[in-house]
């Protein structure tokens, strides 16, 4: 699909998910049927995905950190898609750098950082190390609630 600047337009309007397409439309000087048939072709082509998300620093109890692994092995894909699959993993990403996979984490309360590394790191093998980065303040940090 082409990814015109009309669709990076529209995009950015979806920043905010509830937006009206009406309103949309209105300020991009387009039909709102046109704004309508752009998503729903973003959304067919997986470019587009609406989801609610939560700004975690604000809620009791939550932390978000992201968590550095390296691994003895190059299975990287593999290991990405398992990690993916863990309780409390927002995201796994395969990076360049010190770390083989970054991991995004949302811990919950009665759930700790130590929970999430014997419970569920330790079922991965191959994992040679582990750093862990809590954030204390995110700025346009949010993510979807999975807990």
């Amino acid at each position: 699909m082409d990814i015109d600047d009309t669709n990076i337009q529209i995009l950015r309007h979806l920043k905010d998910g509830r937006k009206s397409f009406k309103l949309i439309a209105d300020d991009l000087s387009i039909t709102e049927n046109t704004i309508r048939s752009r998503v729903n072709k973003l959304m067919d082509e997986g470019i587009l995905k609406f989801s609610g998300t939560v700004q975690v620093d604000v809620l009791s109890g939550h932390n978000l950190l992201y968590l550095g692994v390296k691994l003895k092995s190059m299975e990287l894909q593999k290991k990405a898609e398992e990690f993916s699959r863990l309780r409390g993993v927002v995201s796994a990403a395969i990076v360049t750098g010190r770390y083989d996979i970054i991991l995004q984490v949302l811990l919950g309360q009665g759930y700790s950082l130590l929970e999430f590394i014997t419970e569920q790191v330790a079922r991965i093998e191959d994992v040679q190390t582990v750093e862990s980065y809590i954030v204390y303040k995110g700025y346009n940090l949010k993510v979807p609630y999975i807990l």
